[in-house]
């Protein structure tokens, strides 16, 4: 049951920030390497609680179907996003937002079991786990980036923002 954890400080308002990180349009150009692109549920714009959004992606060369649900979602601060299909057996991420004098402390935490029992074990300790961490490691990035810049106007209505 590997645990991933990401903290980052960025230069940029809680709200700006929250809400690109639960931005479908932002999601799709940080992980543009994998070719993601949402298919079904919340296909673009901003994901709330109990609302669902199947990516599919290429993983490892392998073309992969993933659907996602908002279980918690507390503004500016706190949403979690849940496995319900997937290659995952199951994974919890959980994204925490606090301000700090005025720029935003972003916590991400991805908590997982790897399928394929011990098989999966070994794959994960070899692969998957720092190909996940690099994963959300550039997706925080891209976030940062559009947040700390005019940038975040791209994919955000500024109705919508609060920033």
């Amino acid at each position: 049951m590997p645990i991933i954890q990401i903290k980052m400080v960025i230069e940029a308002p809680i709200d700006r920030c929250f809400d690109l990180s639960r931005s479908i349009d932002l999601h799709k150009i940080s992980t543009s390497q994998t070719g993601e692109e949402a298919i079904g549920g919340v296909t673009s714009g901003l994901i709330g609680l109990s609302e669902t959004v199947t990516w599919r992606a290429r993983h490892f060369g392998i073309r992969q179907t993933l659907t996602t649900k908002i279980t918690e979602f507390e503004s500016p601060n706190f949403f979690v996003d849940e496995m319900l299909e997937g290659a995952f057996k199951r994974f919890r991420h959980e994204h925490h937002f606090r301000d700090v004098d005025g720029k935003t402390e972003m916590r991400d935490c991805f908590d997982y079991d790897s399928p394929l029992g011990i098989l999966g074990k070994v794959f994960d300790s070899i692969v998957l786990k720092r190909y996940m961490q690099n994963l959300l490691l550039k997706r925080n990035l891209v976030i940062k980036e559009y947040a700390e810049s005019d940038r975040w106007q791209e994919v955000l209505n500024t109705k919508e923002s609060g920033g």
